[in-house]
């Protein structure tokens, strides 16, 4: 059976990358102190053609915590330092600071770009697996839509051949296996809703779709259970010559149980849909 991911876990991990938004205005009367005897205010800084002071001053924002005014000055001058020996430290940067408000769409898209543009750079291995980790913020729960966490899991992936050696292959593994949790769940809940509309060979179609698309999937148990219900059921509303041989296959399922699962959650359920299709069938055989 395959182990639960503690959600404490997740969480923690998420904690430890992950940080809240900041939400501090652009203040037009706060002065910046450059030397002794010489002010400027953000607003003439945001003006400026001094793109060396601009640098300055967005990594004194950013050690400060105040990312929306270093992501306004790194915006203005990652184009002037692309091809420099220094571009690739301002556009991480530059991605770092929209991670660090919470944009994850638009870091993801940048630290992305940036190791198509600096694969041989040292931020290049943390620059990809932040922009996986961007689309694994940005996935949504089990029950919307999943391309973005088929999304996430696929840049993990490239993160991994990439980068086999990193010490970052243990988090990358456990977000994946996160990720394809919520993938399960989504495939077992979207079968079983034709269950609970009440259309039994459809669910049982579905059901069994959803365990070869994960045949490892964790709600193995909880799927073979309602493909069994979903066969008893629709055995129970067929047609007369047509019940024996969707009784049997009813009988079939609930021995595949019994074999996986001898103490199984839904035994005694199991056991009693079991014993009354084998009564069903016998009639059909006197």
């Amino acid at each position: 059976m395959k182990k639960i991911f503690p959600l404490i876990l997740l969480l923690i991990l998420i904690a430890s990358c992950g940080t809240k938004k900041n939400t501090t205005k652009n203040n037009t009367t706060e002065f910046i102190k450059i030397d002794t005897t010489k002010k400027i205010t953000f607003n003439k800084l945001l003006k400026s053609n001094d793109y060396e002071l601009k640098y300055k001053f967005a990594k004194e924002y950013y050690a400060d915590e105040k990312y929306l005014k270093a992501s306004d000055l790194l915006e203005q001058i990652v184009p002037y330092y692309r091809g420099q020996s220094i571009g690739d430290e301002v556009y991480f940067l530059y991605a770092m600071c929209n991670f660090k408000t919470g944009d994850y769409l638009y870091a993801g898209y940048h630290f992305n770009s940036f190791y198509d543009m600096y694969p041989n750079s040292n931020y290049s291995e943390e620059a990809l697996f932040l922009s996986a980790y961007c689309n694994f913020l940005e996935s949504p729960r089990w029950s919307l839509d999943q391309e973005p966490t088929e999304e996430a899991i696929t840049r993990f992936q490239i993160f991994l051949s990439k980068f086999p050696e990193s010490n970052l292959v243990d988090s990358c593994n456990f977000l994946i296996d996160t990720l394809r949790y919520k993938l399960e769940q989504k495939s077992y809940g979207s079968a079983k809703l034709y269950y609970d509309l009440g259309y039994f060979n459809a669910a049982d179609i579905a059901l069994n779709n959803s365990l070869k698309d994960y045949p490892d999937t964790y709600f193995y148990e909880d799927i073979l259970f309602h493909i069994i219900k979903s066969n008893y059921e629709y055995a129970e509303g067929s047609i007369s010559y047509k019940q024996k041989e969707r009784y049997i296959y009813t009988v079939q399922n609930c021995d595949k149980y019994l074999d996986l699962y001898p103490e199984g959650k839904y035994l005694k359920e199991i056991v009693k849909i079991s014993e009354q299709s084998q009564k069903n069938i016998s009639k059909y055989n006197n």
